[in-house]
């Protein structure tokens, strides 16, 4: 039984909302700079017409600390985080914002080379998952709290990125059961924030991480999901929804690129598709290893080695905060390095 729920536990692991944030819009293009805006960015999203209600200041704020963790140093965002929680600590985006920090410390030196993809795939529980579980059930609260007072498409948006970084952090320990939970909630947040708000960016990423993944399940796999109530998918849908949010989401469009090209990747093996998406990842968060090493990993699997061997080569060479990063960094890229000579 645990192998089955395991099957819909995998298939929900980001459906939920991956990496909730994203700087893209206003983050620097140049390779050492750690904030600020860049028009002419390459992931940069255009401008919708509505988008989340967040003050200016506090957007700034929020992007700042986002360039910060998605330039590869996810320990810049976290005084930021810690400011809007003092100042706001009504709202959830300040704790959203260190849960994410604490994340992308996680998923770098949790990657391992596992059915020859590097990817987090799993790990063990340990004693720091629970502050960041502590962090997103805070922001859940916040957002639904206000949800029941003053209902809003943004508050709704808020609520679905609290249980999807409690998705992605059970699914890496094995929490199977709460994988699926947290990803139907933050489904019918999002959702509800597209009833409210139709076109709204953030809300589909979300959205669209759901419905590639539910639709990317096994004949069985899906079979099961039926019988567990789970709502199913549509991968099609999913993936305009994906390449929709990559222009018009405020915070999460390069969420919805990295997670597009992982998933073409992990699952449809659309090796020269999920490269595209991830070169201007690359461009524009060059010091970033998780990036260097995806787009890497995807230039081997289309057997163009000397572009594999340059950014394997940028990842070995980077620098990211704490050991446990770094280590892991050097150690796919040699590994990866030696795999090309073979």
């Amino acid at each position: 039984m645990r192998g089955l729920r395991l099957l819909v536990a995998l298939s929900l692991l980001a459906a939920a909302l991956p990496h909730f944030f994203d700087s893209a819009p206003q983050a620097a293009a140049g390779a050492g700079t750690r904030a600020g805006v860049s028009a002419s960015s390459q992931v940069q999203s255009a401008s919708a017409p509505a988008g989340l209600d967040l003050p200016p200041a506090v957007l700034a704020d929020v992007q700042q600390g986002l360039a910060g963790i998605f330039h590869g140093d996810p320990d810049a965002a976290l005084p930021i985080a810690r400011r809007l929680e003092s100042s706001m600590p009504s709202h959830p985006m300040g704790f959203l914002l260190e849960t994410e920090a604490r994340w992308w410390k996680t998923y770098c030196q949790s990657c391992t080379l596992r059915y020859n993809v590097i990817d987090a795939w799993s790990r063990g529980k340990l004693p720091e998952d629970d502050a960041c579980f502590a962090l997103a059930d805070r922001a859940i609260q916040l957002a639904e709290a206000q949800i029941a007072q003053h209902e809003t498409a943004s508050l709704h948006v808020f609520a679905g990125m609290g249980y999807g970084l409690k998705a992605r952090l059970q699914g890496l320990r094995g929490g199977n059961l709460g994988v699926a939970r947290a990803g139907v909630k933050g489904r019918e947040h999002f959702l509800r924030a597209l009833e409210l708000q139709p076109g709204l960016g953030d809300a589909l990423t979300g959205m669209g991480l759901y419905n590639y993944l539910a639709d990317a399940l096994s004949p069985f796999a899906k079979m099961l999901r039926f019988f567990m109530g789970i709502p199913a998918g549509s991968k099609k849908e999913g993936v305009r929804q994906l390449e929709t949010a990559m222009k018009t989401a405020q915070l999460t469009a390069a969420e919805a690129r990295f997670y597009l090209a992982r998933n073409l990747r992990n699952f449809d093996q659309e090796y020269a598709r999920a490269a595209e998406l991830a070169e201007p990842l690359v461009a524009q968060y060059p010091d970033n290893p998780s990036f260097q090493l995806l787009l890497g990993d995807l230039y081997a699997k289309l057997n163009r080695k000397q572009p594999a061997a340059l950014h394997f080569q940028a990842a070995f060479g980077l620098h990211p905060p704490g050991p446990a990063c770094a280590a892991r960094t050097r150690e796919l890229a040699a590994a990866a390095l030696a795999a090309l000579q073979r």
